[in-house]
């Protein structure tokens, strides 16, 4: 009897934990959020999911995007780590009313698969240029076709490299090669129904259970072989951005980056001209070492980043030796023309705002005038130190020694020479110092 219950039970059991293992051992679908400007923390946050999604065995990649654009240097190695990826990954403009402007459309052509929600758009991808304004003039984000035609030898590199580089995706994924390249050189931008009818995306998708359903069979090239993708019940694992990428993404912020490098900068003048408190170096170390790293991945003009530095060291000059201002006027000026230079790449998201560059000018130079002003008081005040604020001194000849006289100044005995005789309280006025002796002369009168 007993028997025959176990086996009644095994028979049970053996089933459920199948379906459980099967369950446990499904892969998932991986989503990444791509929301506002492609910098150097979604690209960590993005290369890093991915690495994580082909760890878990995942069946697919959901990259879903909204962003304006974004760095070059960002972009591209999200691009290749979407190439090397042994996991689909599929690209979903969504929800309605985003975008994949510039940059963006680049990782919607580089997806194995890439899908629109209605009243998305993608385009614009023109490059903007880095290092100097202007390229290939006129506001390509706009869709402004008068401003397609570059001037210069440099500026037709960057744009054909740019087509080339778009072109190898569009062959690599079988999509529509010339109206990339209309993207590229006039700024074109499409709807996601037109997109679809110009074969630019494979499908359009409201929801993301429409997409999951429409793929679902869908076979797709992943590197040297096919994979048929199963996405009919799988469940959605939003990889969500790390302390790290957060972290990263604070400190690439150009405004913020711009804060920790003045911090950095005064709180090392501060420690320099007070030493042995400790606290202003160390804060200003740690936020000039952060400054410098965010400077690293960020697109940076040293000669704004110079500029800077030199409007500090000659407002620090004008403080420590004033010259009528002059230094002063020129450290300003230097400092905001710095400051505006600074980042160099006409990506608005990649700006430092111009109210803060003012605020912190404005600042910079109030702290300035305040210690010019302490400098000019104090220059104004009576000595207090030395010999020289005892000139002119009455005093009481308090003793005579073998016929010298002697007088007390400050608490000290000190031998007094005169044109006069002098005799004890006598009423006499410092004249000079010679060494140990006091010259004086003889006061009259009340």
């Amino acid at each position: 009897m007993q028997d025959t219950v176990k086996t009644l039970l095994l028979r049970l059991l053996l089933p459920l934990l199948a379906c459980l293992l099967c369950a446990s051992a499904r892969a998932d679908v991986w989503q990444i959020e791509i929301d506002g400007p492609i910098g150097p923390a979604i690209a960590d946050y993005s290369i890093r999911a991915l690495e994580a999604a082909a760890a878990a065995d995942a069946e697919l990649v959901l990259l879903r995007i909204d962003t304006p654009g974004g760095l070059d240097s960002a972009m591209r190695e999200m691009i290749q780590s979407i190439l090397a990826s042994e996991v689909p990954v599929v690209a979903w403009v969504a929800p309605s009313g985003a975008r994949a402007a510039s940059a963006g459309t680049y990782l919607m052509y580089a997806a194995h698969v890439a899908a629109m929600a209605p009243g998305t758009n993608l385009g614009a991808a023109t490059p903007v240029q880095i290092g100097s304004p202007g390229l290939p003039g006129g506001d390509k984000s706009a869709g402004d076709e008068d401003a397609a035609a570059p001037a210069s030898a440099m500026e037709k590199k960057i744009v054909n490299d740019a087509v080339a580089y778009i072109r190898s995706l569009a062959q690599l994924r079988g999509r529509n090669g010339d109206w990339a390249e209309t993207a590229v050189r006039q700024g074109a931008s499409l709807s996601a129904s037109d997109a679809l009818e110009a074969n630019v995306i494979d499908l359009i998708a409201a929801s993301r259970a429409e997409l999951l359903a429409a793929l679902d069979g869908r076979e797709v090239q992943v590197n040297d072989h096919s994979v048929t993708l199963a996405t009919s019940g799988l469940a959605v694992h939003l990889q969500e951005m790390d302390w790290r990428s957060e972290f990263l993404a604070v400190i690439t912020n150009p405004n913020v980056a711009y804060l920790l490098m003045l911090v950095g900068f005064y709180g090392l003048v501060l420690e320099f001209y007070n030493p042995g408190v400790g606290v202003p170096g160390v804060v200003g170390a740690v936020c000039l070492l952060l400054a410098l790293y965010a400077f690293q991945v960020l697109p940076v003009s040293y000669v704004g980043l110079g500029l800077i530095g030199l409007g500090i060291g000659l407002m620090i000059a004008e403080a420590s030796m004033p010259s009528f201002g002059v230094l002063g006027l020129g450290g300003i000026v230097a400092f905001v023309m710095g400051s505006v230079m600074l980042m160099d790449t006409q990506l608005p998201a990649y700006q430092i705002a111009l109210p803060l560059i003012l605020a912190v000018a404005a600042c910079s130079a109030a702290l300035f005038c305040v210690a010019l002003g302490l400098v000019i008081r104090a220059r104004r005040r009576a000595l207090v130190s030395g010999l020289e604020h005892l000139l002119g001194s009455v005093v009481e000849v308090e003793v005579m020694r073998a016929g010298q006289p002697y007088i007390r100044l400050d608490g000290e005995l000190w031998r007094a020479a005169s044109d006069e005789p002098l005799q004890a309280r006598d009423k006499v006025s410092v004249d000079a110092f010679d060494n140990l002796v006091v010259s004086v002369h003889k006061t009259r009168g009340e």
